[in-house]
């Protein structure tokens, strides 16, 4: 690989605007030929063309025949990722990148230069773009892993679950699908905990699953076992990150565990620092902001899934 490969921004553009496009979705209904394809994509022929065969170029979908083009392996992923459209939450995380240069310079987060307000500002402002970024933290993630500890054996004390800034509640759905004594509360903002009711229903969990519409950084529901952090973390400075891991040593019982999910250091932490200024942890970086909330790290491990697993215990007063 060279410099300009690794510079080059045209392929990654271009599968946004066939995802945007839905082409694969077109292909895969029949329209192979570039006239049709084109009209039903609504997209200039000869522009589209184009398009498409520097992804054949690349090895993104198939041309049999000029001007007729087919699905490969690679291609058949876009029919089974919907947040890939510049029109979503894809969209934004796009269009944040060139904003990278300021967050490197000030250490802070510009997505508001390329949309006008911060990113959870944003989501705000603009409901359709926040149920797209929903949606990716909940299914679009895949149905998530309910081993949340790291000695699956300490199930058979925990009676109640909060899940703190969970989403529409798909991993809390889980966990109480997979353990029928236990309840749970879901913690979020308002706009997003109205959607958890449809997904608590659906995992027949319903009667066990409360929602709990407020900010994380408010006194959250006291008294529970566990306060599990998934995906949340890494989004946030240290400040803030340290804040919240406060409020749930507050919450918890005097026995209870904080277990926090990790994001490690790479590509997917830039993103957060683009996007709000967040960032990966290193298992003693988290130990450091962990003490400072009131919280010692008292397991690590590995959920099956992969993902690593933090448990903590709040420091006795």
């Amino acid at each position: 690989m060279d410099l300009w490969e690794l510079t080059d921004l045209c392929t990654p553009w271009c599968v946004h605007v066939v995802a945007t496009l839905h082409v694969a979705e077109h292909i895969a209904a029949g329209k192979s030929e570039i006239g049709p394809l084109a009209e039903a994509a609504g997209a200039h022929r000869e522009s589209l063309q184009r398009v498409m065969q520097h992804l054949v170029s690349k090895g993104l979908f198939e041309e049999p025949t000029p001007g007729r083009f087919a699905l490969n392996d690679l291609a058949r992923e876009l029919l089974e990722n919907p947040f890939l459209s510049l029109e979503g939450i894809g969209g934004r995380m796009a269009g944040a990148w060139p904003t990278m240069l300021s967050a490197v310079r000030t250490g802070k987060p510009a997505y508001h230069e390329a949309f006008g307000l911060p990113f959870w500002e944003d989501l705000e402002a603009h409901p359709d773009i926040a149920a797209s970024f929903d949606a990716l933290m909940g299914p679009g993630h895949g149905t998530p892993d309910p081993e949340v500890l790291v000695n699956p054996a300490d199930w058979a004390s925990i009676r109640t679950v909060v899940d703190v800034g969970g989403g529409t509640g798909s991993l809390l759905a889980e966990v109480l699908r997979a353990h029928p004594t236990v309840r749970g509360t879901l913690v979020d903002l308002p706009r997003t905990v109205a959607r958890s009711a449809e997904v608590f229903q659906a995992a027949g969990v319903a009667d066990r699953a409360t929602a709990v519409a407020q900010s994380f950084f408010d006194p959250l529901p006291a008294g529970a076992d566990i306060y599990m952090l998934k995906s949340v973390i890494a989004d946030w400075p240290d400040p803030e990150a340290t804040a919240l891991l406060k409020r749930c040593a507050e919450a918890a019982r005097p026995d209870g565990r904080v277990v926090v999910f990790t994001t490690e250091k790479g590509g997917p932490e830039l993103l957060m620092m683009v996007l709000v200024g967040g960032k990966g942890r290193s298992l003693e970086e988290f130990r450091a902001i962990a003490r400072d909330a009131g919280l010692d790290v008292s397991a690590v491990g590995r959920q099956p899934s992969g993902r690593t697993i933090v448990e903590c215990r709040p420091v006795a007063s």
